[in-house]
């Protein structure tokens, strides 16, 4: 099951692998405690989970379209939720290892976000209106790219490949890298077919890189070693 939220003017929906569900007056998605349902007394109703539509083996896409759940448009979204994931997942050994780069992390599962609305509104059904609701900034890639500039100022130089190591908050932050990949793989079909921004595969691009770095430099804090391949005799 995958939510992603876009953001509208005084409405929120939330995708559920191409279906939604509008919610009034919901609080932004990151940064802020949520509320699901209408402050109203008289509004207030409880927003069932399970939706029933997919039952069959087809889920749509924010523009209204039906498509199987094996295409890759679904594909690529439920790639990108098991990412945010696993950065959840990471960003919580991080904390435990008092790291500073936690809201780092925690922006781009909300980055993640837009990365999965733009994905759920394909361009060969969408009009002028779902494009513009569903944007995706470049602004978001040259920000990566400044953290990963800034880690790599302090960390030592790269001579040897290196396995997935060095502590938990690391490790973690690797198995997130590779998630990564794999979402850019499947989101690579949709922008090669015009149906999703060229910016989303550039960031997720960026972002496997930022998940290598601040892994390195995780592991470099705790004081913990990264293991070194070595061909096997």
């Amino acid at each position: 099951m995958s939510f992603f939220v876009t953001k509208y003017t005084g409405l929120h929906r939330v995708f559920r692998l191409g279906t939604y569900v509008s919610i009034k007056q919901m609080q932004p998605a990151c940064g802020h405690e949520r509320r699901y349902t209408s402050t109203s007394e008289e509004n207030r109703r409880i927003v069932k989970i399970y939706t029933k539509t997919g039952d069959k083996g087809f889920s749509s896409t924010f523009t209204g379209e039906r498509r199987p759940k094996e295409d890759h448009i679904f594909d690529a979204l439920g790639t990108t939720d098991e990412l945010s994931s696993a950065i959840g997942l990471a960003r919580e050994f991080c904390i435990d290892g008092g790291h500073s780069f936690t809201d780092q992390l925690e922006k781009i599962q909300c980055v993640l976000q837009d990365v999965g609305s733009n994905i759920a509104t394909p361009r060969s059904s969408a009009r002028d209106s779902h494009i513009k609701k569903t944007m995706f900034s470049s602004q978001a890639v040259i920000e990566l790219e400044r953290w990963i500039d800034l880690f790599t100022e302090e960390l030592p130089p790269l001579t040897n490949f290196i396995l997935p190591s060095g502590g938990k908050s690391s490790a973690a932050l690797h198995v997130a890298r590779a998630v990564c990949r794999r979402a850019e793989r499947c989101v690579a079909p949709a922008v090669r077919s015009g149906e999703t921004d060229p910016e989303v595969a550039k960031y997720l691009n960026r972002l496997s890189d930022y998940l290598f770095t601040v892994a390195r430099y995780a592991a470099m804090k705790e004081g913990k070693g990264e293991t070194i391949y070595k061909r096997p005799e």
